[in-house]
């Protein structure tokens, strides 16, 4: 049975022409359950190597990116520390796609409408690989962060801690 061809997202697009090495990953997408700890399941990878990328806005320099892995939340003091700012918050989920050109579920740091200050978790430090969204939902990037976090000009900073265990 032949494989269903995949489309090649913008994201992949520009890490072609940067001559960045990655894979594209489909994955099965649950509407209900949009988390970073589905893809994972959907994957079979542990839950550190899928980094989710999350937009916020500083109240001094505006929007910025952190990416994270999917079983870590952001700790706004410290992105705004990091960032620039006194505070920070996520932006309205309603915003995302016109910052962005992404929805919620399919946000890449590659490929934005515009290139915001981008921090990395320092666990993306080291890895040989790591998950990423490719910019529609169902489609992952497996990509080395030594070679990406370069390419969209971003940083690595303490930016995050684990999320409490749902009990």
């Amino acid at each position: 049975m032949a494989h269903p061809r995949i489309e090649k997202t913008n994201a992949a697009r520009l890490l072609d022409r940067a001559k960045i090495a990655y894979e594209l990953i489909p994955y099965r997408v649950d509407e209900e359950h949009l988390a970073a700890t589905h893809v994972a399941e959907q994957l079979g990878e542990p839950i550190g190597t899928v980094f989710k990328t999350l937009v916020l806005r500083g109240d001094r320099t505006g929007c910025f990116v952190c990416v994270v892995p999917g079983d870590h939340e952001v700790d706004l003091k410290a992105a705004a520390r990091v960032s620039g700012n006194k505070k920070a918050d996520l932006i309205p989920m309603k915003e995302l796609l016109g910052v962005t050109g992404y929805i919620r579920g399919g946000c890449s740091p590659v490929g934005m409408k515009r290139r915001f200050p981008t921090y990395f978790h320092l666990s993306a430090a080291g890895r040989p690989f790591i998950y990423i969204s490719a910019g529609v939902r169902g489609l992952q990037l497996r990509v080395d962060p030594a070679e990406l976090i370069p390419f969209v000009g971003g940083a690595l900073a303490d930016i995050s801690h684990r999320q409490e265990s749902e009990i």
